[in-house]
């Protein structure tokens, strides 16, 4: 039996995850904000971890609860959104989204490390599309307090989480890490503040153009059950050419920094 992490997954395609690996028969363990959302969603098969990930103190607990409860875990699926259209600082004195899309999946990813060397064929499905230019992240001001804008801070978050597939698949032998992202629109509900455009595309193109969430998991479902070792990047089904930068194991370690 396979224990898979999933953060997220008590909304949109994360929690159509959660429901495909319970009815799989595996240990699903889902951090979340909401505990109502995932009663509601899951008959107490699966496990539940309470945590706000835009919190860099959450994320810590998080791996400390699972790396002592935990004797492996087979897949960790990164899928936590929160969207935010202007510059928020948390009570740590952090910027929320630069945390939550990327510190966390950083934490995440190295404090499990561990857990996930414990298993056969380990594999990360970071929910970061992939596809930002190399030079996407400001080094000197990660967490963006001159010049802040959602297309700035996406494409630096995207960029990052790109990177540390260098970090992880150096330190688990045998890792599949795929960036992901759907290969069209999906009819969920967009958590956080989208914004007017971003609300008005999906009330207007989700119910005409847009895919079930149930269906456009299906490829990363592929991914954690045939995964193949090394980095890649995949909309929809379809691979994708990962970004490649002149200096990115240099900048991959920066960011471990």
């Amino acid at each position: 039996m396979r224990t898979i992490v999933i953060t997220g997954g008590t909304d949109g395609m994360g929690a159509a995850l959660t429901r495909h690996f319970i009815e799989a028969g595996d240990r699903v363990v889902v951090i979340g904000r909401s505990q109502a959302k995932f009663d509601a969603l899951t008959d107490g098969s699966a496990e539940f971890v309470g945590a706000d990930l835009s919190l860099v103190a959450d994320s810590r607990q998080v791996v400390d609860h699972l790396t002592a409860r935990r004797e492996r875990i087979d897949a960790l699926v990164l899928a936590a959104s929160f969207i935010r259209q202007r510059r928020h600082t948390t009570t740590e004195g952090r910027e929320a989204s630069w945390v939550l899309f990327f510190v966390s999946k950083y934490l995440l990813t190295t404090g499990l490390a561990g857990l996930l060397r414990a298993a056969d064929r380990p594999v990360i499905v970071n929910t970061a599309v992939p596809g930002a230019r190399a030079d996407a992240i400001d080094f000197a001001d990660l967490e963006l307090t001159r010049g802040f804008t959602f297309r700035r801070a996406n494409a630096q978050q995207r960029r990052a989480n790109e990177l540390l597939g260098i970090t992880a698949t150096r330190d688990i032998p045998g890792l599949s890490y795929v960036t992901w992202g759907p290969g069209r629109l999906v009819r969920t509900s967009f958590a956080g503040e989208p914004g007017l455009a971003m609300k008005t595309a999906a009330a207007v193109l989700g119910p005409l153009l847009g895919q079930r969430a149930d269906d456009a998991v299906r490829p990363v479902v592929e991914l954690i059950d045939n995964p193949v070792p090394g980095r890649s990047a995949r909309r929809g089904a379809k691979e994708v050419p990962l970004v490649v930068g002149p200096d990115d194991e240099r900048d991959a370690a920066q960011l471990s920094t």
